[in-house]
């Protein structure tokens, strides 16, 4: 127990390890303004690079927004879906027995060792082929990725929300905040929201040029709005599909200031007066996107990351951003994402586990009529975690939800596999005692041999029976496998170091109880 507690110490921690939905939704963002000719430039050139590797099998990308308003993406997010073909035709990774075995050994032996790249070796080689100047990669899956930002807002595995009440000092601190993490070993990519960087053209009336030509501002505003900004004058039938007709200048009328400012607006006279003679037209910056949660203005810091357990990476980065950002009064920082939900999890457990542990508690109190046996049955709980714990470091798991369930599942079977042997020794104690053979210590022990060594078969056919059905789940490698070779995991060790615990120490447990119990002297 004392020497597996440095060992639990060393799991990472996850929300829920990685469900393969077998594809891959590509979210990189670049800084705000980007415009349509280069946004679509940039989504051409990063399908085309992940459409030549060989474990995709289509690409679908998706730059700007539709016509709705639950997806306000801007041009400065681009979401990519890359379908992916069968992990049995990606790149072969050279294994042990690559060389020299055949097909049917080699099949048996990836169960094992896999002769193929990991999901995460995919990514990393799409990661360093999407290397732009300016763009900021994020991986994830479909539905994980939607899941996650209905949760939380959040797309990548963490995120930091910077609260305040002024946008400029906001996005001073998201910089501050991208700085320092940049070169945090296991970060992938770090971005933070440049929430005032928007770009915006100002057209500022002036009142008395507009008297002087005889217009009015709504005359003004409806040539801004139509040649400028393009108006829908009609639709277009074709079948049971609609299209809208806007009309506007051609591109080469609205590009820059000077052609903005050559635009004409009619009078009422008839004149046609150029808009510069009419307003002022500057370039600004604003906010790109004003966010709104909880009452407070915010912004967003994706942290994307790589070789590490979400756990440990935001333990070691919330210690250097409060020792190198400065946070001014009335700013706070709150760390979303999957870490948001650990954290949400993390609590629920803590009135979870004292509950199982409890009814189980109950149960075999019920059971056995004794408080005494059933603490010795509550007895194999640590000492299965031990076993649990030792696989779990073996395989390279964290602790996730997942985990906690097949703990919380090895819980019934110690309990189960625990009362099976006090059941046993029950037996055997009673029967010497009918027949009078407890009358001291060597008695005593004999009864306990006698009903431990001797029920050692149907003991042992009871973990087999838990153990052989839950050991072809840690071979498997289709879809779900990650969720349940962590449910299992747990389980399967847990269940042989109980198993060895259950042999070894129960049989003495129950011999210095019952001795005490009879007031016998230790004989030998």
């Amino acid at each position: 127990m004392v020497l597996t507690v440095p060992v639990f110490l060393k799991l990472g921690s996850e929300f829920m390890p990685p469900l393969n939905e077998g594809t891959v939704l590509y979210m990189p963002t670049t800084l705000p303004g980007i415009s349509v000719t280069e946004a679509r430039k940039l989504l051409v050139l990063q399908d085309r690079i992940l459409k030549g590797f060989r474990e995709v099998l289509s690409v679908f990308g998706k730059v700007g927004r539709a016509e709705t308003s639950t997806d306000p993406a801007p041009f400065s997010m681009v979401e990519t879906t890359i379908v992916l073909r069968p992990q049995s035709e990606w790149r072969e990774k050279p294994r042990w027995y690559s060389s020299w075995a055949p097909e049917f050994l080699k099949s048996i032996l990836r169960h094992f060792w896999n002769d193929r790249i990991s999901f995460e070796e995919l990514i990393a080689l799409m990661d360093q082929a999407l290397r732009f100047p300016g763009v900021s990669n994020a991986w994830t899956m479909p539905i994980k990725g939607r899941i996650d930002m209905l949760s939380t807002g959040i797309r990548t595995p963490v995120g930091i929300k910077v609260f305040g009440a002024d946008l400029t000092v906001i996005q001073r601190i998201g910089g501050e905040i991208e700085s320092a993490l940049r070169n945090v070993p296991g970060t992938r990519s770090v971005y933070a929201e440049r929430v005032g960087g928007g770009y915006y053209v100002d057209i500022v009336p002036r009142r008395e040029s507009l008297a002087r030509y005889g217009i009015s501002i709504d005359e003004l505003q409806m040539v801004v709005m139509s040649a400028i900004g393009g108006e829908t004058v009609s639709t277009t039938i074709e079948g049971r599909e609609r299209y809208s007709i806007n009309v506007r200048y051609p591109r080469d009328f609205r590009t820059d200031i000077d052609a903005l400012s050559r635009v004409l607006v009619t009078s009422s006279g008839g004149a046609h007066v150029p808009l510069s003679l009419l307003a002022d037209i500057s370039l600004t910056y604003g906010p790109s996107m004003i966010r709104d949660e909880n009452g407070q203005l915010a912004g967003y810091v994706y942290v994307d990351i790589e070789g590490r357990d979400v756990g440990s990476y935001v333990e070691e980065v919330k210690q250097l951003v409060s020792t190198h950002v400065r946070l001014p009064a009335g700013y706070f920082l709150a760390w979303s994402g999957q870490y948001e939900n650990m954290a949400r999890v993390a609590q629920r457990l803590k009135i979870v586990l004292p509950i199982t542990i409890f009814l189980i508690l109950i149960l075999l109190y019920m059971n056995t009529k004794s408080a005494m046996k059933s603490f010795i049955v509550l007895l194999a709980v640590p000492f299965s975690l031990v076993g649990a714990v030792w696989l779990l470091y073996i395989l390279g798991y964290n602790m996730s939800i997942a985990v906690w369930v097949g703990l919380i599942a090895l819980m019934g079977l110690d309990a189960e596999t625990g009362v099976f042997m006090l059941l046993f020794l029950d037996l055997s104690y009673n029967d010497a005692k009918r027949n009078g053979l407890l009358r001291n210590d060597f008695e005593l022990k004999e009864a306990v041999i006698h009903g431990a060594v001797k029920r050692i078969r149907p003991k042992i056919m009871t973990v087999a029976t838990a153990a052989m059905g839950l050991l072809p789940i840690m071979w498997s490698l289709g879809a779900g496998a990650d969720v349940m070779k962590r449910i299992a995991a747990p389980m399967i060790g847990g269940l042989f170091s109980s198993f060895a615990l259950e042999l070894l120490v129960y049989p003495a447990i129950y011999y210095l109880w019952k001795r005490r119990e009879l007031k016998l002297d230790s004989f030998y």
